[in-house]
């Protein structure tokens, strides 16, 4: 504005003034116009140093992104300045068309050149929150994994963003955000785009035909005795429901008519269960992981995973699978991009707690930038199941027992259902390591292990399958060093066999010089009614045995079992000798083995390890590690062992 008015006064001298000598006017119109050429390329000077000094400590954004966007098929919504009383000018106006003309320029040279432009430029075009999504991601792109990590976090907070920006953020992330969104406890699921459609099935086909087809394309020699069990039950069982389906079984006459009506739809479910335990067998190979995902296998789970919404555990045996591929890190892509997170990220916010832990199971898996473990079928991460700021600084391990399970063993004990208050994980939770140590001692990592047990042969799921203490112990212990276990300091928690495991991974840890970190920062030990010297169960199973065909781990808990007198004798020498903190629970009710038969499973004398306190409790075997209050003494002093045996490293 300056400018402009000094130039009109010039003129207007140079118009109003009396004609000065013919010798002076020439040098004085040359004076004129030099100072309103100096006067104008200062001015221009000014103006561009200013916009170059805005333009360098403005946002940076990727025209990569940019160009991506104006491709989506996505509806914008211009949202109102928040700001009613700024009034901008003609000055603002101008800028603003400014900085787009910039935006234009240097996007289409970045076009021509096939590179994205790293120039800084104004973002006064955009509101203020626009600005914040643009820069969290551009942040979240950052080779800095501080950055990153912040910048994720950043946006899993953001709850006041309008619903366009959540779906810009969905589209416009890369893998590594969309993971650590999934895996962030306060993401907005918005950030989540719904899974892409699905292929048809054909017309004759269905989904138990499909599976029958993707089982059939797996490897089917050079197996394990359980996967080859599993794959030959499920083909054959889905090929007599398909045939009865289809009115073709020779066996009842051709017309398949009495067996197709007795087929209802809980066998087909059932059918459909064999073909899904067969597959999480065989997604343990990752050479078959592979097969799999090249014949469509994600799709085909993810049509049965939404199809079964009413049945939870076809659905986690479903995402059993998807956990056992996520730990093949050439298909993370493809998991990605089939729409598997959104799902998982859903389910890993549900209030059933097996439902969430498969979930956190499988992220975990998928997250490589803040988790370096890797999570094996049956390993399951009770807490932390998100990712979290809180430094953890110690493990704690549960192992169940006989017929237990990684959550069912660690509820609290059954109460009356009026007793029990929905949401009120203080009055009864279904998992109370998660609830109550999580909360209690939030610096713990809590991992719960499943395997499967059986009392008899005759209710064995893998009949084929003969596992003792050994092999169990082995297996258990590989894959829990593939979760990091010995990395830091820890406390084993078991419950009847478990108790032995975990006695047989100890022996077999100290053993191999690659273990030595378990051994070394193993801090203490809980025993709940572990029968180091044998059990009355057993002995009852083995009386028995031809009506109840004891399974080989009954066989082992007898109290002449020598492989059992072996592992007490050395274990008690080896713990002696490190020093192990033990505690001792035992129960003193009997236990009811069905209508009719009541047994005292575990005696105390047979609860007694040898070394440090052990403490009977008046509940049966079956309570012994369900406390019935998160206040009562079973669940304290279990409490106060933990806090003692790792008071020096949550110290630190």
């Amino acid at each position: 504005m300056s400018l402009a008015a000094y130039c009109v006064v010039c003129c207007r001298r140079m118009g109003t003034s009396t004609p000065p000598p013919k010798s002076s006017t020439y040098w004085r119109d040359i004076r004129n116009i030099i100072k309103f050429t100096g006067s104008l390329i200062l001015g221009s000077s000014l103006f561009l140093t200013y916009e170059l000094l805005a333009l360098k400590k403005s946002l940076t954004l990727d025209t990569q992104v940019v160009e991506r966007e104006k491709m989506k098929s996505y509806i914008c919504m211009h949202t109102v300045v928040l700001d009613k009383r700024e009034n901008h000018g003609l000055i603002y106006q101008v800028r603003k068309e400014l900085h787009k003309t910039v935006r234009r320029i240097l996007a289409t040279s970045a076009k021509i050149l096939q590179g994205p432009f790293a120039d800084t430029f104004s973002t006064v075009d955009m509101e203020d929150h626009e600005c914040a999504a643009w820069l969290l991601l551009k942040r979240s792109r950052s080779g800095d994994r501080t950055a990153r990590l912040q910048a994720v976090q950043a946006m899993s907070e953001a709850h006041h963003w309008n619903d366009y920006q959540y779906r810009t953020i969905a589209q416009a992330c890369d893998l590594r955000t969309r993971i650590g969104l999934a895996r962030s406890q306060e993401s907005d699921l918005r950030f989540f785009l719904p899974p892409p459609p699905l292929p048809a099935l054909n017309e004759d086909s269905s989904i138990e035909e499909e599976l029958r087809r993707l089982l059939a394309s797996l490897p089917q020699t050079e197996l394990d005795e359980c996967i080859q069990y599993f794959t030959s039950l499920a083909l054959s069982e889905s090929s007599q429901s398909l045939a009865a389906q289809k009115g073709g079984l020779w066996c009842f006459g051709g017309n398949g008519l009495p067996y197709a009506e007795s087929f209802g739809e809980v066998p087909s479910v059932t059918v459909e269960m064999f073909c899904l335990e067969a597959l999480v067998k065989h997604s343990e190979i990752p050479t078959h992981c592979d097969k799999i995902e090249a014949s469509g296998g994600l799709q085909l789970l993810q049509k049965m995973y939404q199809l079964h919404k009413d049945c939870p555990k076809v659905q986690r045996n479903i995402i059993r699978i998807i956990g056992n591929m996520a730990l093949n890190e050439h298909l993370h892509s493809t998991i990605v991009q089939s729409g598997w997170v959104s799902l998982l990220a859903e389910a890993l916010k549900s209030h059933h707690i097996v439902e969430a832990s498969h979930a956190a199971r499988t992220l975990a898996n998928l997250d490589r930038e803040t988790v370096q473990e890797k999570y094996q079928d049956g390993v399951y991460v009770l807490h932390p199941q998100c990712r979290t700021s809180q430094p953890i600084k110690a493990d704690v391990l549960f192992i169940h027992g006989l017929m237990g399970a990684a959550f069912k063993t660690w509820r609290q004990q059954d109460q009356a259902l009026t007793e029990k208050v929905s949401g009120d994980e203080t009055r009864y939770t279904t998992c109370w390591p998660k609830t109550w140590l999580a909360r209690d001692c939030p610096a713990l990592r809590i991992i719960s292990v499943e395997y499967d047990t059986s009392l008899s042969d005759w209710r064995a799921r893998c009949p084929t399958e003969r596992k003792s203490i050994a092999f169990r112990s082995n297996e258990l212990l590989q894959k829990l060093r593939a979760a990091g276990v010995g990395d830091r300091p820890m406390v084993w928690v078991s419950h009847s066999m478990g108790g032995l495991l975990v006695k047989k991974m100890l022996l077999e840890a100290s053993q191999n010089p690659e273990m030595n970190t378990v051994i070394d920062n193993t801090r203490g030990i809980i025993f709940y009614s572990v029968p180091h010297h044998g059990s009355h169960l057993a002995d009852y199973s083995v009386n028995v045995r031809y009506l109840l065909f004891p399974s080989l781990e009954v066989k082992e808990l007898s109290k002449d079992s020598p492989a059992l007198k072996a592992l007490q004798d050395d274990f008690l020498e080896f713990a002696k000798d490190r020093n192990f903190q033990v505690l001792s629970f035992v129960e003193t009710l009997p236990t009811s083995i069905g209508s009719m038969i009541k047994l005292h499973v575990v005696p105390v004398d047979s609860a007694d390890l040898g070394i440090g306190d052990l403490i009977p409790v008046d509940v049966n075997h079956l309570n012994i590690c369900k406390p019935k209050r998160k206040d009562a003494f079973l669940y304290q002093r279990t409490l106060q062992f933990i806090r003692e045996a790792l008071a020096k490293d949550l110290e630190n």
